[in-house]
C-alpha cells in the first residue's frame, strides 16, 4: 500500500501536545533551563485533560528533552552528548543482557575506541592533566577494600583519559561504554587479589602519556585491557 493511500489514524492527544511542546524546544521558544509551562496553563491553553498533559511531559522526559522533579516544574534540559547517549542507556543493556556475543562485541569496541583515546592523550596531556591522572590512581588506591569505590574510580580514571580530547563526545561515549560494561562486573568474584595489578597498570599507562610517546601509552592500555577484558561476563557465566 502506498503512503498516499493509508488510512489516516487520528493521533492521541498527549501526541498532539508532545509535538507542539516539542515544536516550542526546537524553535527556540522555550530554551535550555526554561521552566515549561504549568499543567493548569497548558490544560487550558490546548482544551485538553491533565493525563494528555502528563503523558506528553513524561515523553518529552524519555526524550531527554525536559527534566521533571516532584513539586515542581519541568524545565527544559541543556542538550549535550552525554543526555543524547543517555538516551540509549536502557536498550543498550538490555541488547547486551541476553547476548554474550553482543557483549564481547562491545568488550571489543572499548578497547578499540581507548586505543584512539590514549594516543590523543598522549598528544594533548598537560601537567595538570597529569597531577589530575595520578590523583585518581591515589583515590583508587584508598578504594582497596571496596570493590564498588574501586570499579567507580577505575572508570572515572579511563573516562578522565577520553575527557583530555577536549571533545565531549568522546567523553561521552567513554562513560556510556563504561557504565554498560559495569552491569556486567563481577566485582566480588574475580576483582579480588586482582586490585594491584590495576593500579601498577594504571600507573604505567600515566607514564607513558607523561612521556607524550602515544605508542608507548597504547601499549600499555592494550595490556591493562586485555588483562581485564575476562572481568566482565554475563551473569551466571562465571
Amino acid at each position: 500500500m502506498s503512503v498516499a493511500s493509508e488510512p489516516i489514524v487520528r493521533r492521541k492527544l498527549s501526541d498532539e501536545v508532545f509535538a507542539r511542546l516539542k515544536h516550542m524546544i526546537e524553535t527556540g521558544e522555550l530554551k535550555a533551563g526554561d521552566d515549561m509551562p504549568s499543567e493548569r496553563e497548558l490544560m487550558e491553553r490546548y482544551g485538553v485533560g491533565r493525563p494528555a498533559i502528563r503523558e506528553a511531559m513524561q515523553a518529552l522526559a524519555g526524550k531527554g528533552l525536559v527534566e521533571i522533579s516532584q513539586g515542581e516544574r519541568a524545565k527544559v534540559l541543556r542538550i549535550t552528548a552525554e543526555t543524547i547517549i543517555r538516551q540509549v542507556d536502557l536498550p543498550a543493556k538490555l541488547m547486551l543482557s541476553g547476548s554474550s556475543d553482543m557483549l564481547e562485541h562491545l568488550k571489543s569496541a572499548r578497547i578499540f575506541f581507548e586505543r584512539g583515546m590514549i594516543r590523543e592523550a598522549a598528544g594533548k596531556a598537560t601537567p595538570q592533566h597529569i597531577a589530575d591522572l595520578k590523583a585518581l590512581v591515589d583515590k583508587q588506591r584508598q578504594s582497596l577494600g571496596d570493590a564498588d569505590a574501586f570499579i567507580d574510580a577505575d572508570m572515572e580514571f579511563h573516562q578522565y583519559i577520553a575527557a583530555i580530547s577536549g571533545n565531549p563526545i568522546f567523553a561521552a561515549v567513554s562513560g556510556a561504554m563504561l557504565g554498560w560494561l559495569k552491569s556486567y562486573h563481577t566485582e566480588m568474584l574475580i576483582w579480588t587479589g586482582r586490585e594491584n595489578f590495576t593500579l601498577a597498570e594504571h600507573e604505567e599507562i600515566i607514564r607513558a602519556i607523561e612521556k607524550g610517546n602515544a605508542d608507548l601509552a597504547e601499549k600499555a592500555l592494550i595490556k591493562h585491557l586485555e588483562r581485564s577484558r575476562a572481568l566482565y561476563a554475563l551473569k551466571g557465566q562465571h
